[in-house]
């Protein structure tokens, strides 16, 4: 029986999953560091460099991303937020995905309005949609889309992203209607607590909230909050993505992808997912992949998929939320993706 008492009160196995769960992003690359560091030194520092590097030239999103999150929650607007795309979810969807084929937003630098959408108690089936349709173009990405594989290109995927947010969003607007998908967040991020009270009783939004000594901590505690999840879930994201860049060599890509015809698009749309690069450096792959003679919609489920599921995007998205809505997210971007490439070699077929 004292074995047993021992086993039960032992402190040790409760620490350190305590501190699993508390810190595993940090636990994860210090594990993987610590690997390079005997098999792959010089891997090692290049990998910090890679991490340190894709941090600072997504830091504008980032930072714009999280100051409104912070902002809304500081302000009171949060309810003001939430009333509005409560009112009619089947035209707020078609509202998010628009939006989020247009935004400037990263995949990264969107997560903390996402967060921050869903505390409030926005629908996630409008969440969903703006989400999945954020990362596959912006602004920038369209024009070199369209400098690098044409204008019928850039169009065509900016109507892919469009598409693939519609699809999520409608399909997610289906299941919650039958009682799936509630709570989506997991525990503790976001839970709904402060934010959801206050959309359910709203107050008058303070949008001068610096003036209030409540509104500026407030502000500020959010901001840090914000700040700190996506600095460690980040790290590991963009340390692992630097791994794949060297060992997941492009002539294999280029190889398994090529072709025309159906299968093409399927591979492309599964090879998409773990073999992506970033939305900058996968583009002249397609192009000469395309150039080689790959199916256009193999290319462009290719980049549909990829964007939706990269490593960093991935990453945020299961830190955020409860495993079911994350294999949603996945079903819904390779769904999608595939279709939006059968549908585009078929209408250049026609």
């Amino acid at each position: 029986m004292s074995d047993v008492n021992l086993r039960h009160t032992s402190p040790g196995p409760v620490v350190l999953r305590g501190l699993w769960r508390r810190e595993k992003p940090w636990l994860a690359v210090a594990a993987i560091l610590l690997v390079l560091a005997v098999v792959a030194p010089a891997q090692a520092g290049a990998s910090l460099r890679f991490v340190a590097g894709s941090l600072l030239e997504t830091a504008p999103y980032l930072l714009l991303s999280i100051a409104i999150a912070a902002y809304v929650t500081a302000s009171g607007a949060d309810a003001l937020v939430a009333r509005v795309f409560s009112g009619a979810p089947m035209t707020m969807i078609a509202v998010a995905a628009l939006f989020g084929g247009l935004s400037p937003f990263c995949s990264c630098g969107v997560i903390p309005l996402i967060a921050a959408l869903l505390a409030m108690g926005v629908p996630l089936s409008a969440v969903m949609a703006f989400w999945l349709a954020s990362p596959v173009i912006d602004p920038s990405m369209f024009v070199l889309t369209a400098g690098l594989l044409g204008l019928d290109f850039a169009v065509a995927k900016m109507l892919a992203a469009v598409f693939l947010g519609l699809f999520g969003g409608y399909a997610t607007h289906v299941l919650m209607r039958n009682g799936f998908l509630d709570a989506p967040l997991r525990k503790g991020v976001g839970n709904g607590g402060c934010c959801g009270a206050s959309a359910r009783t709203p107050k008058p939004v303070t949008w001068a909230f610096w003036r209030d000594p409540q509104g500026r901590a407030r502000f500020a505690r959010e901001g840090l909050s914000v700040t700190l999840f996506l600095f460690r879930w980040l790290t590991l994201a963009f340390l692992l993505e630097s791994l794949m860049l060297v060992y997941v060599p492009q002539a294999w890509i280029a190889e398994t992808l090529g072709g025309t015809g159906l299968w093409p698009v399927v591979l492309a749309t599964l090879v998409g997912v773990p073999a992506y690069l970033n939305g900058y450096a996968a583009l002249p792959l397609v192009s000469g992949l395309i150039g080689q003679g790959m199916d256009p919609g193999a290319g462009l489920s290719f980049l549909v998929a990829g964007g939706v599921t990269s490593i960093p995007a991935a990453i945020a998205v299961f830190a955020l939320v409860r495993l079911p809505v994350f294999v949603l997210y996945l079903a819904f971007a390779l769904a999608g993706s595939l279709a939006s490439g059968l549908v585009y070699q078929a209408f250049l077929a026609g």
